[in-house]
């Protein structure tokens, strides 16, 4: 039997100041392997409460195109912090890896989008990070790795 193949890494981002070691090794990862590295923000939805109020004093048009600008500044934000990471991070190494970086911007539970992602585009690996709080991870880093089909690296970070 042969080793599994990485090809691609699903790479998760909460976009805090904290991430930056975790986007690291993403790279380094997706350098090593020679792989795909897809990296992917999830924006939760409002509750229904907001949701209520917000459907109860603005037109249905006037919330999606707050909704789709929202999404569109996400994206833009993650564009700049891939931007940022080579500039600074990587400016003074010999080389600059030579990796495809994918930014997805996904809307939904947190848990459920990552593992919904890893198998939409059949990730080999999903790597993320997590605040570790008296010796237990995140929520969403325990629900992904109970429900992923896939190996799962979780980075520390500190928060």
């Amino acid at each position: 039997m042969s080793l599994p193949e990485i090809k691609t890494i699903l790479y998760t981002t909460s976009l805090s100041k904290h991430t930056r070691p975790v986007f690291r090794q993403a790279v380094k990862m997706a350098e090593l392997y020679n792989a795909k590295l897809v990296m992917l923000h999830v924006v939760e939805p409002i509750g229904e409460t907001g949701q209520a109020l917000i459907q109860n004093y603005l037109a249905p048009e006037l919330i999606k195109n707050m909704h789709d600008e929202g999404l569109a500044k996400v994206k833009d934000n993650m564009k700049d912090r891939v931007k940022a990471f080579y500039d600074d991070e990587m400016q003074d190494m010999e080389h600059h890896p030579d990796i495809t970086i994918e930014q997805i911007v996904g809307e939904g539970n947190r848990s459920d989008e990552i593992v919904e992602v890893a198998n939409e585009i059949d990730a080999d690996m999903i790597l993320m990070g997590s605040h570790n709080s008296l010796g237990r991870s995140s929520r969403t880093t325990r629900q992904v790795i109970k429900y992923a089909k896939r190996p799962v690296m979780v980075i520390p970070v500190k928060g």
